[in-house]
């Protein structure tokens, strides 16, 4: 590596985003190496700890990264041609190591928060990475083989040993024999008749999350892949299966947008991320990476994927379907899967909330346990796309009622803050055209959607239908992030008595409700439910109209409880007497 006087400050530099990148790594790598002792101690509470402590590591490394080169370069940290020879240089350093694509990433976010740049500059930015080149072998095995040598009890047998614990597992035999039989059951479904297997390929590395291990591969039978994944809950007693999952749709909830990230030691993330993309073929490469910790290249290859979806597509961006929103304008392109969220600059009536609160919700979403029913959201600054790209009714709307984070500037427009989500179908339309069988699930499924979110101390604050949506997996989840809280800020409470006829129909109501005041017993208006949809509610959650129900829902978290979510259908479970503790 040449380097002459001149271009010494780009090359120190360099080296500095460099340090700071190395710095990240180690740091994710030592919190994420610490999964499985928290797993093996079932130090629950750890767990989460460490899982928000990755989360902000690589915003801290990057502030501190920022101080030092603007310390250093001082005015020059703006130069353009100083930044020009910085990422020559640091191409040099990066070149070679297996998550070079996550070094790119953290220098773009290095120089993005020195320029504001709107859109990319592609002179101090990378923008692009060659995904599809062939991989070189890894130096450490992504997968090991395991051939079938008698019977698929044995099979698994042998993959658990590899997998080794301090507990130990507990029942290993017949736990092996129940996990063999759902396989040779699944495969036989599959096929028509009982097939031989010929290897399962494994992932060496554990997926650690919450309360559950997982073990990932694929077995292979004849020409044909079948995803595998062996969900390990520790109990008092031991390490045992609780589950085999074995399509890509159990895959792909496993690895949902809607659920927090893995921790899994991997050295090379994009050998891990093809091996991943191979049995989960319809998730996106951006949401494989966010999956595994690495949200912020999950975003670039989102971005990535999206501007070359503009490039190739000529719809244009348009109001999203649905009832409005009080706070956020949301729009879609209709031949791409995600909507896009624009804080307005003032909000509806009733809403008294405001911008930056509004923010701080969707960070505590970002940050907390999203139990498979909040989506995960990509937060996006200084975007600009074409102007006729926009139908005249969207541009009329964003210029109206969000001025302050979207200009028109000639043929292009530029948004300074926005949200992307998956795009679902709102409940409330959902129910309008689904079947009685398929609204009754959903009805049913919005209940556990609530009470998934009150496990984990989330509590929604406005049960409108319209801020839940359903997934392709027909899996009810909340995206309206705006009033969420705490169950545990929460003050429940039953409506008192009134003291007379005529008091109890008074415009005013008859007794003091404070800000934090919850009356569950509202929550059958609150939804829009009625007829037999609200009796099939009713029928499986009338405890969340109750306030028993949320009080002692409080009690556990002031407790210091885990409550127990899983990640597939109970039905799946091996052991269903065992109590709940995955």
């Amino acid at each position: 590596m040449s380097i002459n006087n001149s271009n010494q400050p780009a090359f120190n530099g360099a080296q500095t985003i460099f340090n700071a990148f190395v710095s990240f790594q180690d740091g994710f790598k030592a919190i994420t190496h610490r999964a499985k002792v928290r797993f093996e101690q079932r130090d629950w509470v750890g767990i989460q700890q460490d899982a928000l402590e990755r989360l902000e590591l690589r915003e801290k490394i990057i502030k501190e990264a920022r101080v030092t080169l603007k310390s250093y370069l001082g005015n020059r940290a703006r130069y353009k041609a100083v930044w020009v020879w910085m990422k020559t240089y640091y191409s040099e350093l990066v070149a070679g190591r297996p998550d070079r694509e996550l070094a790119e990433t953290f220098f773009n976010s290095v120089t993005r928060r020195i320029f504001g740049t709107v859109g990319v500059d592609p002179d101090i930015e990378y923008v692009s990475f060659d995904f599809g080149a062939p991989l070189a072998r890894p130096k450490t095995p992504i997968f090991k083989l395991y051939y079938r040598r008698t019977t698929t009890a044995a099979l698994v047998k042998e993959i658990l040993q590899d997998y080794s614990f301090k507990v130990g597992y507990v029942q290993l035999d017949s736990n092996c024999v129940l996990a063999g039989a759902e396989i040779d059951a699944h495969l036989r479904t599959v096929f028509g008749h009982q097939p031989l297997i010929d290897v399962a390929e494994m992932v060496t590395a554990i997926f650690y999350r919450n309360k559950g291990a997982y073990l990932v591969g694929r077995l292979r039978v004849g020409s044909q892949i079948i995803p595998l994944a062996f969900a390990l809950l520790n109990l008092e007693q031991g390490v045992v299966i609780d589950a085999v999952l074995l399509t890509d749709d159990e895959l792909s909830i496993l690895f949902s947008f809607t659920r927090s990230y893995f921790h899994v030691e991997v050295e090379e993330p994009r050998a891990l991320i093809t091996f991943l993309k191979s049995i989960i073929p319809l998730k996106r490469i951006a949401e494989l990476y966010i999956s595994i910790g690495y949200y912020k290249h999950g975003k670039t290859e989102l971005y990535r994927d999206f501007m070359q979806h503009l490039v190739q597509s000529a719809d244009r961006f348009e109001i999203a379907k649905g009832e409005r929103g009080m706070v956020m304008v949301v729009f879609t392109l209709p031949s791409y899967d995600i909507v896009f969220k624009v804080i307005k600059d003032r909000f509806s009536q009733p809403k008294k909330t405001t911008r930056q609160k509004v923010m701080d919700r969707y960070q505590l979403v970002f940050k907390h346990d999203r139990a498979g029913r909040l989506i995960d959201t990509q937060e996006f600054e200084h975007l600009a796309f074409k102007k006729d790209r926009f139908s005249p009714e969207l541009l009329a709307e964003l210029q109206q009622v969000a001025a302050n984070s979207v200009l028109v500037e000639g043929d292009r427009v530029v948004i300074k803050h926005l949200y992307t989500e998956r795009r679902l179908i709102p409940l409330n339309l959902y129910l309008k055209d689904a079947s009685p069988a398929a609204a009754r699930d959903a009805v049913v499924d919005c209940g556990k959607c609530i009470k998934d979110l009150a496990a984990t101390n989330i509590f929604p604050g406005d049960f409108l239908l319209k801020n839940f949506g359903v997934t392709r997996h027909d899996r009810v989840v909340f995206y309206d992030y705006d009033e969420l809280c705490f169950v545990t800020d929460c003050n429940f409470r039953k409506i008192p008595l009134a003291r007379d006829f005529y008091e109890e129909f008074e415009a005013q109501p008859w007794f003091y409700a404070d800000e934090a005041d919850i009356f569950p017993e509202e929550f059958k208006i609150f939804l829009g439910l009625s007829g037999r949809l609200l009796e099939i509610f009713a029928a499986y959650h009338q405890d969340l109209f109750e306030v028993e129900f949320w009080q002692e829902m409080q009690a556990r978290h002031r407790a210091g409880e885990t409550i127990d979510i899983f990640p597939y259908k109970l039905s799946k479970r091996l052991l269903p007497t065992e109590p709940a503790v995955a």
